[in-house]
């Protein structure tokens, strides 16, 4: 069976290795010891501090194997060194016109796990960054929106 990748930015894999580090070295410990704290109460069967800090190790352990697996799965891309010729690829960041308003807004195209709007970053599978993807400047994209159709006009295309 392949595995799939899962693409990443650089920046993407420096954020979930940071993640991974503290929850090995600090969380993980952290946890180890409140369950020791907790068991050192005496009864464990209504000790909620002990269910909570157990709950707690769980997740911990639960987000180190997602991680990991993501990691050892991820194709990194630097945005960079791309040479696509202005087109909008993932990695990518776009400077975007609103046809109908005017109004203009940057998103760069990143994985799944990255994306986070606030920040401009688009997740590479959204709307808007499937109805970009291979688009080149002076495109325009039509993308299916909550509210309607709306169209964008590419104005520029960054590889950063």
């Amino acid at each position: 069976m392949a595995v799939n990748k899962i693409p990443l930015t650089v920046r993407g894999v420096e954020l979930m290795r940071a993640e991974l580090q503290n929850l090995r070295s600090v969380e993980r410990p952290k946890v180890i010891a409140a369950i020791a704290e907790a068991r050192s109460h005496g009864d464990l069967s209504e000790n909620a501090e002990y269910d909570a800090a157990k709950e707690r190790q769980s997740f911990i352990e639960g987000r180190l194997a997602e991680l990991e697996a993501k990691l050892s799965s991820a194709q990194i891309i630097d945005p960079s060194t791309l040479d696509a010729d202005g087109r909008c690829v993932f990695g990518a960041t776009i400077d975007l016109e609103d046809v109908e308003s005017g109004d203009t807004v940057t998103y760069q195209i990143v994985g799944e796990d990255e994306a986070d709007i606030k920040q401009g970053k688009i997740s590479v599978s959204s709307p808007i960054a499937r109805a970009l993807i291979g688009k080149s400047e002076g495109d325009v994209a039509e993308v299916n929106a909550p509210g309607g159709i709306r169209s964008y006009e590419i104005v520029e295309v960054h590889y950063i």
